[in-house]
């Protein structure tokens, strides 16, 4: 798209975003910093309007179109505020003019929330680790020449990495795969008022490395084993007949060379068999391992990559007027997280600039979902799981914490709620 224009397709991992926006899944995610002194708003507002000069694209309006909804270009400014409302909590308003992205902060913390449509997790903290480092430039005088995080253009920032790396294919089979699937649902007392529940569970990075490496494994696939572990201690006999099917993004940034700070992801499942399951985690560990290793091929990579271009390059559905897409896609939608009972992000390892980084104590993530999704980054040697969902209680996240002490890791627990009994 060229720099003159002041609108912006939506990207193809963004164009079922707002069509699914409902309940407790507001599609927003949240990204925290904190730091090891209390927030200054001021200095963090200043440092705000410097910072979305270089990602414009982040400052824009939703709004439907004939066919597709589409982003506008505004000249609307986000104002930093100390966070006094529940976290994650709706961004897009159906007809209403407002940004999609909010920063605010809490004694020592900062948080970015926005709303899926702009971004995924990486492209996120392209722009917060840029607005982290300002404020921290600012509040303490440093004077140091720090370069950029992600040294990308403004132009490679925005792009459409799906239509940049989309090879015609027939995509939409797997689609339809993914919503063939009945997997084990998670299930709890919902929030009233479905306000997003967030758990913080905070262990030493170093220690789960070697807990990784003691199992001949590595950090990713350790966390989703012992978290299939941890649903299967909450199963009974009857519900081990489903399996536990667990929804991991996988950032495409690492298999296409993209520096775009937009949506760049697709998504694999581990479907798991209880049946399966001799009590060591060891064996689950050895399937999660195979499982990673078919579905990150350079082959299945691509495929599912082109699943989320098929949407906009299917001529049939190009043509179907957006209201009646809605009911397309809800429906989609709602078959599809059949086949899932809980989703997985790790953004990995969190950098920073040597000159700013011992001013900050961890990074943490979270992203709501209609039943669970758990959301993993590590700073220096704290390794942070996020949790997000609309139940009152958090039985399989204590399920996995308990696993992980078990295995000679503290943990050290936050959460937004007041549950006393879990």
């Amino acid at each position: 798209m060229n720099k003159s224009s002041n609108w912006y397709k939506l990207d193809n991992a963004a164009k079922i975003v707002p069509s699914t926006a409902r309940g407790a899944n507001t599609r927003v995610f949240r990204i925290t910093c904190e730091l090891k002194e209390n927030i200054d708003g001021e200095i963090l507002q200043r440092v705000l309007d410097e910072t979305i000069e270089e990602f414009p694209f982040f400052n824009c309006v939703l709004h439907r179109g004939l066919f597709w909804y589409y982003l506008e270009d505004s000249d609307l400014k986000a104002v930093v505020e100390e966070e006094k409302t529940p976290a994650c909590m709706p961004l897009y308003y159906p007809g209403r003019k407002n940004l999609l992205y909010r920063v605010n902060y809490f004694k020592k913390r900062i948080n970015l929330e926005m709303f899926h449509v702009l971004a995924d997790g990486t492209g996120a903290f392209m722009f917060f680790r840029t607005l982290i480092i300002r404020y921290i430039q600012v509040r303490h005088g440093i004077d140091a020449d720090i370069k950029p995080v992600d040294e990308f253009s403004l132009e490679e920032k925005n792009v459409d990495a799906f239509g940049d790396f989309y090879s015609k294919q027939k995509g939409l089979k797997q689609l339809k795969e993914m919503s063939s699937v009945k997997a084990y649902q998670l299930s709890g007392e919902i929030d009233d008022d479905l306000l997003p529940h967030l758990v913080e569970g905070t262990v030493s990075s170093s220690k789960f490395y070697e807990a990784a490496k003691a199992h001949n494994t590595t950090v990713g696939v350790m966390c989703v084993a012992v978290y299939i572990k941890a649903v299967l201690m909450g199963m009974n006999r009857i519900q081990k007949r489903k399996h536990i099917v667990v929804s991991v993004p996988v950032n495409l940034r690492n298999f296409f060379k993209s520096g775009t700070a937009r949506n760049f992801f697709g998504v694999i499942s581990i479907d798991y068999n209880p049946a399966e399951y001799d009590g060591e985690l060891e064996t689950i560990i050895n399937f999660v391992d195979k499982s990673f290793k078919e579905k990150l091929s350079p082959e299945s990579i691509e495929k599912t990559m082109n699943s989320y271009s098929a949407l906009e390059h299917n001529i049939g559905i190009k043509v179907i007027p957006l209201p009646i897409k809605n009911i397309g896609i809800g429906f989609f939608d709602k078959n599809a997280k059949r086949g899932i009972t809980s989703s997985m992000s790790n953004l990995g390892q969190i950098k920073m600039p040597d000159a700013v980084k011992d001013y900050i104590d961890r990074f943490s993530a979270f992203m709501t979902a209609q039943s669970q999704q758990i959301t993993v980054c590590s700073y220096m040697d704290k390794m942070v799981f996020g949790e997000v969902s609309p139940f009152k209680t958090h039985k399989v996240m204590l399920n996995f914490f308990r696993l992980l002490t078990e295995m000679g890791m503290e943990v050290e627990l936050g959460t937004n709620d007041y549950d006393e009994e879990q």
